[in-house]
């Protein structure tokens, strides 16, 4: 027996969600194709998850061209053929790169076109050539209804599962569209958005992408569109196929791409138009002077004809259009050796393997060293000494070796092993080397004591929620360290305001203020001191559980692994990194130099044996009338309760303020309890009955 019919939704909730659907829309466009944000995202995701929620509970108003659609379906078997309507053409590429290659290119149509000398300048397009993968985008009535690859120029693939996925290409277009369009473009991976996956990728053990093209190019050919939405692709319109009905269609090439702009879609800045070849001479250098500062990849610039009219007169010829041309630029991967690995230590103890290469020209410099970025990296693409590799560098982006060329591997070359490289041993401060379970990255374990890390540790030890020396910001840290007036720690206690004041843009006010500063800090609090160390894992919370806990120092300089994890809060990973770090002699001598210099604090209560609160998560939002964020925080702890940045199904109590923000929103959607200033401290006082 078949399933009821769906119930139809009420008109109000029909325009609701139109409404929603135009208002998504057009922040999307401002957000991934203007690069202008209209609202904040805890706004957005409001928006969104209300569109969700009434789609979900009207099947009925489901849309394809809806914004919520974009991630959708199940893996397909294989893609479907498509056969183009228009062929989708390759553009001839001409392989004198200097100026004359223009010249030449103009010089051919002119001739092609039997101008004479004195016949008026052909008007011309320059655009850019981007890498990516070219699709072909059908919209029917303003609505995207297909995605194809280029294929062999005559049958490429359906993709349309996957190209509905990136999120600055319009489902549905904006203002007067024909009733048949197919717009061309490229897929691309945008640099940043390729090292910030890569990056997300390498920290959760999973492979990561060769380049920003092979990235684009592989994630349209996914099979599972799931896949293809994580990725952060964009795609940029140049060309066009079949169009029908289009009434007004302009007639040059550079204003068919002010309307595709016009419609929704994301055309490139970088354009120029103008008469004769030496347009197309000043755009090929000046795009080759920008080149490592676009967003995207690009290998040249192409030059069209501007008027469409000449493009039809001058046609195709050996599958190529004569109206255009490729020019390109000189390639971003070369292969060299590989002479040697070195590993360096980060400002935050990360140890980041370092190849040594045989220098090469490669993107329009002399590279030398590349990043691995880790071991399992090195060790996922055998990067092995001796090997013949291949580098990449484009724009701005660190060099990186992208692969090996196995068949000239030399004999006896084995794989890389950064433990055994260094012994175990940090090759700055020689202090215990450690890779946790879940991580991919090795650190050095002497945060307080290793030169590596100087700077690092003194800006976190002089931070607001550490030691609250107020004026030791990261520019004077840089002048102090380099300048070796601070080689550790204990050295901040040894400024003096003359010194200080010998600093560029340092005054003799400023300098007594910071010494006033430094000699404040010297009384804190356990929990403040147990923060400021910089031990891996132990934020603020974790600090007050520590301190709670124990109640003075040695009894945690001396805590085993069990004892430590004994802590509220505190596992097997936290209690291992706090009993490395105090294990380590040299952090020990830090300790003590610090404490020396004056350090102290009162000693900590032992915590009360009733914690009301014990085991209960607040959340605070807005501004409450009497209590300060950090007041309402230290009350709640301790009477035993937690204090959480974000709302989740965990929270107990959301406390809520004058002008809440999105928090409340949530709270109110999982159905929290809320409570003003008034019902806290009710609650403090009557011992967490509510």
């Amino acid at each position: 027996m078949p399933p009821p019919p769906s119930p139809q939704a009420p008109a109000d909730v029909a325009q609701r969600v139109r409404a929603l659907r135009e208002d998504i829309a057009r922040y999307d466009h401002a957000y991934y194709v203007l690069d202008a944000p209209l609202l904040p995202d805890a706004d957005y995701d409001a928006l969104y998850a209300e569109l969700q929620r009434l789609e979900q509970d009207w099947p009925d108003l489901r849309s394809a061209e809806s914004p919520t659609q974009r991630v959708g379906g199940s893996a397909l078997p294989g893609f479907a053929a498509v056969r183009h309507a228009l062929p989708m053409l390759s553009i001839r590429t001409e392989t004198d790169t200097t100026p004359q290659g223009a010249r030449a290119f103009d010089q051919r149509l002119r001739h092609r076109l039997g101008l004479d000398e004195d016949a008026p300048a052909l008007q011309y397009q320059a655009e850019l050539k981007f890498d990516g993968l070219a699709i072909s985008l059908r919209y029917e009535q303003g609505v995207l209804v297909l995605g194809a690859t280029r294929g062999d120029g005559e049958t490429g693939e359906d993709v349309t599962q996957n190209v509905r996925t990136i999120r600055n290409l319009p489902l549905r277009l904006r203002g007067s569209v024909p009733p048949v369009l197919e717009v061309r473009g490229e897929v691309v991976m945008r640099r940043a958005d390729f090292l910030r996956y890569n990056e997300q990728q390498r920290a959760r053990g999973l492979a990561t992408l060769v380049n920003p093209r092979n990235g684009a190019a592989g994630s349209i050919r996914q099979l599972d569109p799931r896949i293809a939405a994580q990725r952060p692709l964009a795609f940029y319109a140049y060309g066009w196929g079949e169009i029908a009905g289009w009434q007004g269609q302009p007639d040059t090439q550079h204003a068919m791409l002010d309307a595709f702009a016009a419609m929704g879609f994301a055309v490139a800045a970088q354009r120029a138009h103008g008469a004769g070849p030496e347009v197309l001479v000043d755009f090929h250098a000046r795009i080759l002077g920008e080149r490592d500062r676009l967003p995207f990849d690009i290998d040249g610039v192409v030059y069209k004809v501007d008027s469409l009219e000449l493009q039809r007169r001058l046609g195709a010829r050996n599958r190529e259009p004569v109206w255009a041309l490729a020019h390109k630029y000189p390639p971003q991967e070369r292969s060299t050796r590989l002479l040697a690995i070195d590993v360096q230590v980060g400002r935050t103890g990360k140890l980041t393997p370092v190849a040594r290469l045989e220098p090469v020209f490669v993107g329009g410099v002399t590279v030398t060293n590349a990043t691995l970025h880790n071991e399992d990296e090195a060790r996922r693409k055998d990067v092995r000494i001796g090997d013949t590799v291949i580098v990449r560098r484009a724009g701005d982006v660190i060099p990186e070796i992208v692969g090996v060329v196995a068949e000239r591997r030399p004999p006896g070359a084995v794989p890389f092993d950064l433990q055994a490289l260094l012994h175990g041993s940090c090759p700055v401060c020689g202090s215990q080397i450690e890779r946790e379970a879940e991580e991919v990255d090795w650190r050095c374990s002497g945060g307080l004591y290793c030169a590596a890390q100087r700077k690092q540790a003194l800006l976190h030890y002089a931070g607001r929620l550490a030691m609250d020396i107020e004026g030791l910001g990261d520019k004077l840290v840089d002048q102090l360290v380099d300048g070796g007036l601070l080689r550790a720690l204990p050295d901040i206690y040894a400024l003096r305001a003359e010194q200080l004041a010998q600093l560029p843009r340092m005054a003799e006010k400023s300098a007594a203020k910071l010494v006033q500063a430094i000699r404040d800090s010297l009384h804190t609090t356990l929990a403040r001191f147990i923060y400021a160390l910089g031990i891996r894992h132990v934020g603020e919370a974790t600090a007050k559980d520590l301190a709670r806990h124990f109640g003075a120092l040695q009894p945690l300089l001396d805590a085993d692994l069990l004892r430590l994890e004994q802590v509220p809060d505190v596992g097997p990973v936290v209690a291992r990194s706090i009993h490395t770090f105090f294990a380590q002699e040299h952090n020990r001598e830090v300790l003590q130099q610090l404490l020396a210099a004056g350090v102290h604090w009162d000693e900590v209560a032992a915590p009360p044996r009733e914690q009301p609160l014990l085991g209960c998560t607040f959340v605070l939002t807005g501004t409450l009338p009497t209590l300060g964020r950090e007041q309402a925080r230290a009350r709640i702890e301790a009477a035993g309760g937690k204090v959480s940045g974000s709302v989740s199904r965990k929270t107990r109590y959301v406390v809520v303020g004058a002008e809440a923000g999105s928090k409340l929103d949530r709270a109110r959607e999982l159905g929290v309890e809320l409570l003003d200033e008034e019902a806290l401290l009710r609650l403090l006082a009557q011992g967490g009955e509510a």
